[in-house]
């Protein structure tokens, strides 16, 4: 029987995955009706501090955006990209992935991938190169930012085992950076110069196509910004570094008295009241319109993710809930003497969830049941980016829009991509360093 539930699970989560949007959430709530109805399995509780987490830090980011604050961060990553055009397949991943660290979310590429790609061509330098690993970056830097959506789940789960969101961050922004720089060392040695390609020179040789990549924007003309705009960035700031200060130092939260002992307030509800407090003050302080910040496309793909991770780790926690003793049994021997193992499982899981935050509250519960130690889970926090390997997501997809010149592309077999070398390369290297540093520091 318990085969049978895991072909249901596996079948509603790829039509899920089919559907985007809010389609995993919704076909997770098939599931789990499919499981309590035909199974009699009994739902577990809904993930509802990972949810209302998520939804506050996403109503700060589209705050940010709504003011005007996200495209002033962009406009200084595309400074930095255009007066270093020599280094781009090393200052492009540096960029996209310290943006992704402070916004907690990837959306936020979308503007720097078509002037990393410019950039690129008018140095004939292999687009492929620089576009490829800047996505990775930006993937690798989610599992790394105390405000994604991804690291505050985690942060919910573990915290009953003694550990903050401080030691994940202390494990996994290390860890992912020099992950990070090996997949970006890969990336620069792949596919054929520019200059030896005979795709492109064979393209060169329309003058329209020559015009076309030669005669785009420079970047001269400046866009000007409001105060109010900067202001929200530095704000939003504020906000991402006390959720970082009252993490490590617990003593300054508030303290209630709780089964007669005095407990600082759980970071989850610090984290929730902070964000929400960042797009409270973003809205005063820019004088934006507060139903404005639902209407942007940040908060649209954060409610999405949302009602994801209701459905389907609602229904993958009910799945492994009922089946523990099974799981238990045959597994737990395993991952005990090979933690590692587990890497696979989350690594193959977000091949199939295409979410960071999904997989980490679908399966991370299995491995904290399994008696899996907190530092093995944090170091292999990372390999939940393996959404990368089927080339549909969106930032993926729009990477190779933006190469005019072609080389970014899918392979004959689907999964040999551009974003496929570097990508393993950084989320091994990634996971095996984040065990180096979680043995020292943990």
């Amino acid at each position: 029987m318990i085969w049978i539930q895991l072909a249901v699970l596996i079948s509603l989560i790829l039509v899920g995955a089919r559907m985007k949007g809010i389609g995993l959430g919704i076909m997770g709530a098939v599931g789990l009706l499919i499981f309590a109805l035909v199974f009699g399995l009994k739902p577990t509780t809904p993930p509802i501090d990972v949810m209302l987490i998520i939804l506050s830090v996403v109503t700060a980011a589209a705050a940010l955006q709504a003011a005007g604050g996200m495209d002033y961060m962009v406009s200084i990553a595309e400074k930095i990209l255009r007066k270093n055009p020599n280094h781009i397949t090393w200052l492009g991943p540096i960029v996209t992935y310290t943006f992704t660290l402070v916004a907690g979310t990837a959306h936020i590429i979308y503007s720097l991938l078509p002037i990393i790609a410019e950039v690129a061509t008018k140095k004939r330098v292999r687009p492929e190169r620089p576009l490829s690993i800047s996505v990775i970056a930006a993937h690798m830097a989610i599992t790394a930012s105390p405000i994604s959506a991804a690291t505050v789940a985690l942060t919910a789960l573990i915290a009953p085992l003694g550990y903050e969101l401080t030691d994940i961050i202390m494990v996994a922004i290390p860890a992912t950076v020099i992950g990070v720089l090996a997949g970006a060392f890969i990336a620069s040695r792949q596919g054929k110069d520019l200059m030896n390609d005979p795709e492109f020179l064979e393209r060169l040789k329309d003058p329209e196509f020559v015009k076309m990549l030669d005669g785009e924007s420079d970047g001269k003309s400046e866009k000007v910004f409001s105060v109010a705009s900067k202001r929200s960035v530095y704000v939003f700031l504020i906000a991402v570094l006390s959720v970082v200060l009252f993490a490590a130092v617990p003593s300054f939260r508030p303290t209630f008295l709780i089964d007669g002992k005095m407990q600082p307030l759980r970071m989850v509800e610090m984290i929730e009241l902070l964000m929400l407090s960042a797009a409270a003050a973003i809205v005063l302080v820019a004088k934006i319109p507060a139903p404005k910040v639902s209407q942007t496309s940040i908060f649209r793909s954060g409610a999405e993710a949302v009602v994801c991770i209701f459905g389907v780790a609602w229904m993958s926690d009910t799945y492994l809930q009922a089946n523990m003793p099974f799981f238990e049994a045959n597994l737990s021997e395993i991952v005990t003497d090979h933690p590692w193992t587990f890497a696979i499982a989350l690594f193959v899981m977000s091949i199939l969830l295409f979410s960071q935050a999904a997989t980490v509250r679908a399966l991370m519960p299995l491995g904290i049941a399994l008696g899996i130690p907190g530092p093995a889970l944090i170091a292999m926090f990372p390999a939940v980016n393996g959404d990368f390997i089927i080339p549909s997501y969106p930032t993926l997809v729009a990477a190779m829009g933006f190469d005019r010149t072609g080389t970014t592309r899918v392979g004959r077999f689907l999964v040999n991509h551009s974003f496929t070398p570097p990508g393993l390369t950084t989320v091994i290297v990634t996971v095996a360093v984040g065990f180096l540093i979680a043995t020292i520091l943990l």
